[in-house]
């Protein structure tokens, strides 16, 4: 179509320029133009004519060579484009023109032109963004190299990492924020003046006077961490000066109303609270220096008590002998006794459990003599109530409990005297060793009854039988159901004077005592004999060591003397396999 309309307005041109010479010619016929002019002016339309074409030619030949020289230029400009922004090499498709393909390049780079615009000033913002972070955050910025294009990917991890600064941002400011809120409060609380920089400008309410990096969050910590050690001085000095203060409240017996007055007085921040306390010491002490006398006795009624809770024997209260008896009331000789007590109370709760341990012992070897003691008691089989069967549970825990506390006693005392490098004493006594005498006078004492009951069946006293109680048959008429083994009157006589010795414990008891003079302080400590003391005396036999599974293995071996029917075995309360407790 196009070409058709090309060679028709070239035919029409070429027919005007016919049309236009004839009509020259026409006029030059009726003006009289001869031949020779005629030609010159022929040849003036023609060069005319061919200078106006040659014109165009040239021009549109230097339109073509524009055009080939823009193609390589956009080729060029098109390839750096793509490398730039890391992008796949731009392809024209078949078939097209020069100017078409000078268009398809011219409009490509354009659009690739504004696309590293944007590029670019998406990363200088970004890039601002993230400096105004890492100069706050003090960290190392994401990096591009410098004068490249950035590629999506860059770009995207780059707002990525933006996001995660502030993030981070957030989250140190809440830990600043914190650890600054915590120091405020503590100094508040101890009433602490802020001394160096950094604790003014922790208690300053400018929240960007930090910088939020990790030296400064550590700086922080260890300034909080400080003042908790601060404030937990402080608070160990209100304890330890209200302690002092109630012991010299109680050492000159103040009335209860003044402490109460005084407590309720003592107010403001810790600073305050210790000035306070520390007044009240220094009048406690300047008045307790008026009557050391009374206030020595005292602290000796309290040393004795726990000494008395300690189960200390004469040799460990005699190093302190003689400052105990001295009669010059001085504030040396009060500072000792106050040292001593604290020494006493000390010891008193290091070994508080095992004290504790040995005591749960003796109860239930308390238990254990009674159960003993029962088991020769020729009524016990006369109570139907269900006593025999909650006995029997009795028997049974205490035969568990009393190997177990030995066991658990002798692994704590190892410790105990590894870690102290010294022994433990009860009353003077190492404790398995009052434990195994213990042991040993139980069975002397059954070895004693032993030999009496078979010197009594020689000399043919015999105790009158009892019986057992028996079960009414179903269906019966309530008479007697005969024995499957007939007891003979020796047989009964063993198993009713089988008896068990009753051993004391050593456990004291502290009791308040009025204010000692020196001889009757004196007298007080060569006097207190507890029953643990009495098995230290210089009568007794040194003790073989001896436990519970000692003694009833003992038990269980059978003498040739002994009747074990299935009545006397219940009454001794032992089983085939050992005793039962």
């Amino acid at each position: 179509m196009s070409n058709r309309k090309s060679e028709c307005l070239a035919s029409s041109l070429v027919k005007g320029v016919n049309h236009a010479m004839s009509r020259l010619v026409d006029i030059w016929d009726g003006i009289g133009i001869m031949e020779p002019q005629r030609v010159e002016r022929m040849e003036t339309v023609k060069k005319h004519i061919e200078g106006l074409l040659n014109d165009m030619i040239t021009e549109e030949e230097a339109l073509k060579h524009r055009i080939k020289t823009n193609i390589i230029t956009f080729e060029k400009q098109l390839d750096a484009l793509c490398q730039e922004l890391s992008l796949e090499p731009y392809k024209l498709e078949n078939g097209l023109t020069v100017l078409q393909i000078e268009k398809c390049l011219r409009l490509r780079v354009e659009v690739l032109a504004k696309e590293k615009a944007e590029r670019l000033k998406e990363l200088h913002g970004l890039q601002q963004q993230e400096k105004e972070l890492c100069v706050e955050l003090c960290v190392t910025p994401y990096y591009i190299p410098t004068g490249s294009m950035p590629s999506s990917t860059q770009l995207k991890e780059l707002q990525e990492h933006i996001d995660t600064l502030r993030d981070e941002k957030r989250s140190r400011a809440k830990v600043f924020s914190g650890l600054r809120e915590d120091i405020r409060k503590l100094m508040d609380e101890m009433g602490h003046e802020p001394e160096t920089s950094l604790e003014k400008e922790s208690v300053c309410r400018d929240e960007e006077i930090f910088l939020l990096t990790h030296e400064n969050i550590k700086a922080l910590t260890l300034l909080l961490s400080k003042m908790k050690e601060k404030k937990e001085s402080l608070t160990s000095k209100v304890a330890a000066l209200r302690e002092r203060a109630v012991c010299l409240w109680n050492r000159l017996d103040t009335l209860e109303q003044n402490r109460d007055e005084f407590r309720e007085s003592v107010q403001g921040t810790l600073s305050d609270q210790i000035t306070q306390w520390k007044r009240e010491v220094d009048c406690l002490t300047e008045l307790q220096k008026a009557r050391l006398e009374d206030v020595i006795d005292k602290v000796r009624q309290d040393l004795v008590a726990v000494w008395d809770k300690c189960n200390l024997g004469p040799e460990q209260r005699e190093s302190f002998n003689s400052h105990f008896c001295d009669d010059n009331f001085t504030e040396d000789l009060l500072a000792r006794h106050d040292a001593e007590l604290l020494k006493a109370n000390n010891y008193y709760a290091e070994v508080k459990p095992l004290l504790e341990l040995l005591q749960k012992w003796e109860k239930y070897w308390a238990l254990f003599q009674e159960f003993e003691r029962k088991a020769n008691d020729p009524n016990r089989f006369s109570n139907r109530g269900g006593a025999l069967l909650k006995e029997a549970k009795e028997k049974v825990k205490v035969q568990k409990m009393l190997p177990k506390l030995e066991d658990e006693l002798r692994i704590g005392l190892e410790i105990w005297e590894k870690e102290h490098s010294s022994a433990f004493l009860v009353q003077g006594q190492r404790v398995m060793t009052y434990i195994s005498s213990q042991w040993e006078d139980h069975k002397q004492q059954r070895d004693k009854e032993k030999s009496e009951r078979a010197a009594t069946s020689k000399k043919g006293d015999v105790t009158t039988p009892f019986k057992t109680p028996t079960k009414r048959a179903h269906g019966g008429t309530g008479g007697p159901t005969p024995n499957k083994i007939k007891k003979t009157p020796n047989q009964l006589t063993k198993v009713r004077s089988f008896s068990s010795s009753s051993s004391s414990t050593f456990v004291s008891v502290s009791s308040v005592k009025p204010p000692l003079t020196q001889k009757s302080r004196t007298q007080e400590i060569s006097s207190q004999r507890t029953p643990m003391q009495e098995c230290n005396g210089t009568e007794r036999k040194t003790a073989v060591d001896i436990s519970y599974s000692d003694f009833t293995s003992a038990l269980s071996k059978k003498t040739s003397d002994a009747v074990l029917n299935s009545t006397a075995k219940d009454l001794f309360g032992f089983s085939h396999d050992g005793p039962h407790l």
